[in-house]
């Protein structure tokens, strides 16, 4: 599970500024990327923590603050809520009172807690991915049931119509089978389908 786009969140806490850069990543260079952009674009901030979930990589940092503080809680977050391929980024301008280890703790995990409150997440579902070639007759029978009950990709009319869907349960076929009478769909590979989760 992973953002579907990036998000960004600022909340203040004993006039102190944290801002939350939160992204979707497919590798630890990418992440780099992005954090040498969100550390040119606050060359002037006092910290910018973060940390990182990609597959069997997880990495955070405190960036200067006391060690446990920032990096860790902003990791738990991403943890807690079972997201991968996510970084989040914590950017503090200091406002001249000290929080305090706990009060930190709280600080950089409620920076990633709110933005993540009205992001998008979702996951990828790979299916399986079937084309078929029907005559007109049978493919006004069973277009309907393409459009409500499997995921329909593409349709080519020609000579007769050729529908490219994706199943997510291949107890379907059975029912494809009945609307065309026997003429079986070819599986032609597998499809990638982002599912919203929350």
């Amino acid at each position: 599970m992973y953002l579907q786009e990036e998000k960004t969140h600022t909340i203040t806490i004993e006039k102190s500024r944290f801002i939350c850069y939160m992204k979707h990543i497919k590798s630890e260079d990418e992440f780099k990327e992005y954090l040498s952009q969100i550390r040119k674009k606050h060359y002037d901030s006092s910290h910018v923590c973060s940390a990182l979930i990609c597959h069997n990589i997880q990495r955070s940092s405190d960036d200067g603050e006391p060690s446990g503080t920032a990096g860790s809680p902003i990791l738990n977050v991403l943890l807690k809520k079972g997201l991968d391929e996510t970084c989040a980024i914590v950017v503090r301008y200091f406002g001249g009172i000290k929080l305090g280890a706990g009060g930190l703790i709280r600080a950089y995990s409620n920076a990633v807690s709110e933005c993540l409150k009205d992001a998008l997440i979702v996951e990828d579902l790979h299916y399986p991915k079937y084309r078929i070639s029907l005559s007109y007759e049978t493919g006004n029978r069973i277009e309907n049931y393409l459009r409500k009950q499997c995921i329909l990709l593409n349709t080519e009319y020609g000579s007769d119509i050729t529908y490219t869907f994706a199943l997510d349960d291949v107890k379907k076929l059975e029912t494809i089978n009945e609307y065309t009478k026997g003429i079986s769909p070819e599986l032609i590979g597998e499809e990638t389908v982002q599912k919203v989760v929350k």
